[in-house]
């Protein structure tokens, strides 16, 4: 019920200011952007993929290959945005699909998210858990990898409790320091040539083999993260136009960053022998590289840094989990006390579902003895790459057939042509990466191979089967799908329902 006008003030002008304090302490562009681009962990990929994908892939055309993957991204998010405005959640990938596939597509997509994203985040701490005792030793604090596991751990469980938007000043702060590094130490390579300045690596035509279609599945992996500010949507000043904003400038960002320091590396080393360095270098090249060119303490800041970037990926995935789970509980989908919220938002019950399966993951990799690196973080987050790129992958075909039944005012770029150049890139690589899978693990395991793939159909089977429980003894959950408000009443059982209006108050439909 809209509030009674005060004298002398119109009905305009009242909506408006209430519109606005409704809006009060929502997250902005640059929150938005702090939490995707810390998801994507700059220096991660930097310092960890880029000399992998010259090492061990063997191609020289990697700096093409993420400015080509971040262009064609890009061009994924005009499909998403231009469906944003005719959807009631303008959220995670999950209410896209439901909007363009129907609901019982929608929750096997939430399914394959949770799984995913819960993939990726409890894979870093492997990685952050080695990186911050090597920070540790350069700083002569010897110490096991498991004690750093355990303190990621307790802090991303305690920042999980907080308000969003904390979390996310932390991540501008320590995504700005890892940024600096990183342009600090590639304007030391470039300075440093050792052929001149050459631009071979750059030339697209490199990627025209198998080692190029193999490095672009690296870039869009590597490109992991983008999309998170879709699920905190519903937390944003203009849920569409801010998470838009934000996505753009993060693939701009991390486009320049990617392509620019895989470049300065082949400038430091020279065209025609950076395959050769990568090899002996595969997990130190970037900072090998300018070693001889700037302070030791430089190089030993770049290392904290390094940990610190994977924290702040750690805190971004476990955002993104949670926010999904609040969602889907709201909806009706998942149990209704991990709908438990704080009166600032902050997802209470469904931060703690993840940090409890984050906590049980570990003690078992602790005391199964097994490798942080490899059975961590490596199968980890390459297994969580593969489940969100299967998300793009439905999402992109949900949005073409979205727009063919609802073509609305969309120019045909945005509702044709975008969708469909976005759709056939991303299954043409999902088609190579499952074919290719056993190489991009490295190994021929048909355990290892086959595990990922069967438990995200398992993941999407029992979605599906879930909805249809859902539409016969719920149909006012089942007709939330993909809203992210709380259910609303149906006229009986297994029918669909009229679903609330884009504009509704959330949080009127919260505080009910």
């Amino acid at each position: 019920m809209r509030p009674p006008t005060p004298p002398g003030v119109s009905a305009h002008r009242a909506t408006r200011s209430l519109h606005d304090s409704l809006r009060a302490g929502r997250l902005g562009t640059t929150a938005m952007f702090a939490l995707g681009i810390a998801a994507v962990t700059p220096l991660s990929v930097v310092a960890g993929a880029i000399p992998l994908a010259y090492g061990q892939v063997r191609e020289l055309g990697v700096p093409a290959g993420y400015a080509i993957t971040a262009a064609l991204l890009a061009i994924f998010t005009v499909g998403l945005a231009a469906m944003a405005r005719h959807v009631p959640n303008a959220g995670a990938f999950y209410a896209y699909v439901t909007a363009g596939l129907g609901r019982a597509a929608g929750v096997a997509t939430a399914g394959l998210a949770l799984v995913a994203y819960n993939c990726m985040q409890i894979g870093l701490y492997g990685a952050f858990g080695i990186a911050a005792t090597a920070a540790a030793s350069a700083f002569g604090w010897r110490s096991h990898w498991g004690v750093w596991i355990a303190a990621g751990w307790l802090a991303v469980a305690v920042l999980g409790q907080s308000r969003t938007r904390f979390n996310a000043r932390i991540l501008a702060v320590l995504i700005s320091a890892e940024v600096l590094v990183v342009i600090v130490l590639d304007a030391v390579m470039v300075g440093h040539p050792a052929d001149g300045i050459r631009l071979d690596t750059l030339n697209p035509l490199l990627l025209a083999g198998p080692t190029g279609a193999a490095s672009l599945v690296g870039a869009i992996t590597g490109l992991v993260g983008f999309e998170i500010p879709l699920a905190h949507a519903a937390l944003a000043r203009d849920p569409r136009r801010t998470t838009r904003r934000a996505i753009t400038l993060i693939l701009a960002v991390v486009a320049v960053l990617y392509a620019g320091s895989a470049w300065a590396m082949s400038v430091a080393t020279g065209p025609d022998r950076i395959i050769a360095v990568a090899e002996r270098h595969l997990t130190d090249l970037f900072f090998v590289l300018p070693a001889p060119y700037v302070p030791r303490a430089v190089m030993g800041v770049a290392g904290v840094l390094f940990a610190t970037s994977l924290f702040a990926a750690m805190i971004a995935f476990h955002s993104t989990v949670a926010r999904y789970t609040l969602t889907l509980a709201r909806e009706g989908v998942l149990p209704r006390w991990l709908a438990v919220t704080r009166a600032d938002e902050v997802p209470v019950a469904g931060s703690a579902m993840q940090s409890t399966a984050a906590a049980v993951t570990l003690l078992a990799v602790v005391g199964l003895g097994l490798d942080p690196t490899i059975d961590l973080f490596f199968y980890g987050t390459i297994s969580g790459g593969l489940g969100v790129l299967v998300l793009m992958s439905v999402t992109a075909v949900a949005v073409i057939r979205y727009f063919r039944r609802h073509p609305g005012d969309e120019n045909v770029w945005r509702r044709r042509v975008a969708p469909l150049i976005a759709a056939m890139f991303l299954l043409l690589v999902l088609a190579a990466t499952l074919a290719f899978y056993g190489e991009l693990l490295g190994t021929d395991d048909p355990l290892k191979i086959w595990l990922a793939p069967c438990v995200y159909l398992l993941a999407a089977t029992c979605g599906v089967a879930w909805a249809r429980v859902l539409r016969r003894r719920r149909p006012e959950a089942y007709a939330a799908i993909g809203q992210g408000d709380r259910p609303v009443r149906g006229p009986g059982p297994g029918r669909d329902v009229p679903l609330p209006r884009a504009d509704t108050d959330r949080r009127r439909l919260v505080n009910d």
